[in-house]
């Protein structure tokens, strides 16, 4: 659902760098979205909202020094309460609008 969303995006495309997929607009990549063996999680970049988010169990900087340019992570073993979906591609937005250019979000917003 989240890979979904976030491919169906304006100029969003997949790429397997690392040997995981990620989710990319133009060149830049603005959402990791695991490993396939891995539990579900992901990681976005999120210039307005980071530090509200990071409060909640499930969230953590991004590892490589992203976290300091506002990439969360986030992590849900089995077990874990998910967010509703509205939250999740919320957050997968954010990332976009924050990495697309300006065309791409215009195109975005006339979508809606």
């Amino acid at each position: 659902m989240i890979r979904s969303f976030a491919l169906g995006l304006p100029g969003a495309w997949e790429d397997h760098p690392w040997g995981e997929s990620v989710a990319k607009v133009g060149k830049k990549v603005f959402a990791f979205l695991g490993h396939p063996e891995s539990d579900f999680g992901f990681s976005v970049k999120l210039p307005d909202s980071a530090d509200a988010v990071l409060a909640l169990p499930f969230a953590t900087p991004t590892g490589y020094g992203l976290g300091k340019s506002g990439w969360v992570s986030f992590a849900f073993p089995p077990g874990t309460e998910i967010p509703p979906v509205g939250v999740l591609t919320g957050w997968i937005e954010e990332s976009y609008r924050a990495i697309a250019g300006k065309r791409l979000v215009q195109q975005l917003d006339a979508s809606r």
